[in-house]
């Protein structure tokens, strides 16, 4: 980009956040350059001996309306937006200033606060300067964030100019920057609207939508090793603790698009509970899982559901990882992922020395950081849902079968209804004592599912299985034939947890009640696509 550097006359400066301020108007005056400043930034600059000259001097009109209007004037965007040769004749006829640099913020806006004044706080000017600036960024250079003072200088400094390319980008974050702005006063007024008319359903499902997204890193590659893909994460977020997108990986190569996808599983599978808890995920969907009184005891258990699935799978946890742990996990399996919210450094050391084995430490979750919306990309399009966060409620089921489950089958039930949810439909696992032992996953028919479940339970459980324990079967949707509770009665099925909702429901039930299974059903369905 060739273009004939402008010398710097002048500088408005108008700014909320007053951080750094000090040192880069000091460098402006030592290079000779003209201040302008409204009063509240005036008054910061004067109080450091800064020498400014107030907006008046070249509106030769007072700051009115408490100080909302001050750089709305004629004089101030013509010596914005005239700040270029062909209009000199203009700027010289009307007695304007060319203002050659820009130097704002806006009023902080928190869409959040309850506070009916925060109206008060929408900046008017402030965008519109910034705005005319960024559009005649050739001729001005407009700074909208206080970490470019210092590489302004700098360049200032050196060359007595900033160059086209620097301009270019600091107008590309201006309008970045006003955008941001705008969208969070939408959201303040959308949220208005939606509290006045009660209207819960659009304020989750507006018309509109914008989304902004910062990349938090390129991976490795995507679903496969011929695609190219990045991680993104919300912007302007702060960090969340539990959650995937706040990750910081500590050990190991550069993560894929199947690492983060399956990581981000396990771990809002394994936050559902208190106890320690392993989840171990394979393609997509879990292949392991159980809690109990300590995490070693948790993980050779989701282990033992299925050996062979869990090798190279993503491991979660929901407490301290040790070294205890570690050891165990790297002398039982080949592992790709290992996420969890904390690690000890004895247990991050013996991590070490397996260099490919990738550790993603998270924090420890916390149920206010659950997000109400799901999102998924079609082709040109955008699926929205909320989150499947409602079905863990035991009062809405119901009790069909004429045997009833004892607590310890209803809590056993229960917390394969937490983990089904997370499997790929249609889906069938059983459990015992607090722990899968095996499962049924991906298949286009429910009976497949049942049979896949069998079949895993014969190869890999029948040596574990203790016959003091209840054996417990969910399943995701409910069950459109009674073939399935048939074969489910060969393992010695105590407890079936279902949806309901067939039209051969009775035919089900009375299959149930033959083989002496108890059966809950929910009333909702957890398929998971």
């Amino acid at each position: 980009m060739k273009k004939k550097n402008k010398i710097i006359k002048t500088a408005l400066i108008s700014v909320f956040n007053k951080s750094k301020i000090i040192k880069f108007a000091t460098g402006l005056l030592e290079n000779k350059i003209k201040i302008f400043s409204t009063s509240g930034t005036r008054k910061k600059l004067k109080k450091n001996h800064i020498k400014t000259h107030k907006i008046c001097e070249i509106t030769q009109y007072p700051e009115i309306i408490n100080g909302q209007v001050k750089t709305i004037h004629p004089k101030i965007f013509g010596g914005i937006l005239g700040n270029k040769k062909k209009y000199f004749d203009i700027i010289e006829k009307y007695q304007m200033t060319a203002i050659d640099m820009i130097v704002t913020n806006f009023y902080s806006f928190h869409d959040t606060h309850e506070n009916m004044d925060i109206e008060k706080t929408i900046d008017i000017g402030g965008p519109a300067i910034v705005r005319a600036a960024a559009k005649n960024y050739k001729n001005v250079i407009v700074i909208t964030d206080i970490l470019d003072y210092e590489k302004i200088l700098n360049e200032i400094y050196n060359t007595q100019y900033v160059s086209l390319e620097t301009r270019l980008k600091l107008a590309y974050k201006a309008f970045h920057y006003t955008m941001n702005y705008d969208y969070k006063i939408k959201k303040y007024f959308n949220k208005k609207i939606n509290d006045l008319y009660n209207n819960k359903i659009n304020n989750l499902f507006p018309e509109k939508i914008n989304l902004q997204y910062v990349k938090k890193q390129d991976l490795k590659y995507g679903e496969n090793p011929h695609q190219k893909a990045s991680f993104y994460i919300k912007k302007n977020k702060k960090t969340i603790p539990g959650v995937i997108s706040s990750y910081k990986q500590l050990n190991g190569m550069l993560l894929s698009y199947n690492n983060i996808s399956d990581a981000n599983i396990a771990l809002e599978c394994v936050n559902q509970f208190y106890k320690p808890t392993c989840v171990i995920v394979k393609h997509g969907s879990p292949c392991g899982a159980a809690l109990s009184d300590n995490i070693e005891l948790s993980y050779l258990s989701a282990y033992n559901s299925d050996p062979i699935s869990a090798f190279g799978g993503v491991i979660s946890f929901n407490c301290l990882m040790d070294d205890k742990i570690i050891k165990t996990i790297l002398d039982k399996q080949f592992v790709e992922v290992i996420v969890g919210p904390e690690i000890t450094e004895s247990g991050l050391k013996i991590i070490k020395q397996k260099k490919n084995v990738k550790l993603l430490i998270c924090g420890y979750h916390n149920k206010k950081n659950v997000t109400f919306k799901e999102l998924h990309s079609v082709n040109h399009g955008l699926l929205i849902q909320q989150n499947n966060f409602i079905n863990n409620n035991q009062h809405n089921w119901n009790i069909v079968s004429q045997k009833k489950p004892n607590e310890l089958e209803k809590k056993n039930a229960f917390f394969l209804w937490k983990i089904i949810k997370f499997i790929k439909s249609n889906a069938i696992v059983y459990g015992q004592n607090f722990k899968t032992i095996s499962i049924g996953s991906g298949q286009t028919s429910r009976i497949d599912a049942v049979k896949i479940a069998n079949a895993k339970y014969y190869e890999n459980n029948k040596k574990l299985h203790n016959n003091k324990q209840p054996i417990i079967m969910a399943s995701d949707a409910f069950f459109p034939f009674k073939d399935s509770i048939d074969i489910a009665s060969l393992l010695g099925v105590s407890c079936i947890i279902q949806p309901g909702g067939s039209i051969r429901d009775s035919e089900v039930i009375e299959s149930a009640d033959k083989h002496n299974i108890s059966m809950i059903f929910t009333g909702i369905r957890n398929f998971k696509h």
